[in-house]
């Protein structure tokens, strides 16, 4: 593994990146010695699934868990890396909040890196839970 990428740089690429400007991802926090990363994305009407529920669309959450593994590992890498598989179990529903993901690296191999990420709301109840695989190598 190289060097740990430092906070304000991956604030920077997350800032870079037009999708998520569209959402509004934000970094929490970081923490290399965990293999830990905390991101938040704000609540938007925009979000809604149905008009007038409050209730956040699954896709949005799937984006965010997916841009929350990214950066887990580009964390590590510096350097991104591309999904090759995703898979996210819905726990509840999700209305009116902001949505926090914890990501927390499992495996950070020189081809492989797999990733965990628990998605919650504001008040701390479960939304997601979700596993990605992403491609490591150097290209």
């Amino acid at each position: 593994m190289s060097r740990s990428t430092n906070e304000q740089a991956l604030r920077n690429l997350l800032a870079a990146g037009r999708f998520q400007q569209l959402l509004g991802i934000e970094l929490v926090s970081t923490d290399t010695e965990t293999q830990e990363i905390v991101m938040r994305l704000p609540f938007k009407i925009d979000f809604e699934r149905l008009p007038n529920t409050g209730q956040i669309h699954g896709g949005v959450t799937s984006a965010l868990i997916d841009v929350a593994g990214d950066f887990a590992l580009i964390m590590l890498f510096d350097r991104p890396v591309p999904t090759i598989n995703l898979r996210i179990d819905f726990l509840s529903m999700a209305a009116n909040t902001d949505l926090i993901a914890t990501a927390r690296v499992v495996r950070a191999g020189r081809s492989i890196g797999v990733v965990d990420i628990v998605v919650t709301g504001q008040a701390g109840k479960q939304i997601a839970i979700g596993r990605a695989n992403y491609s490591t190598l150097d290209r």
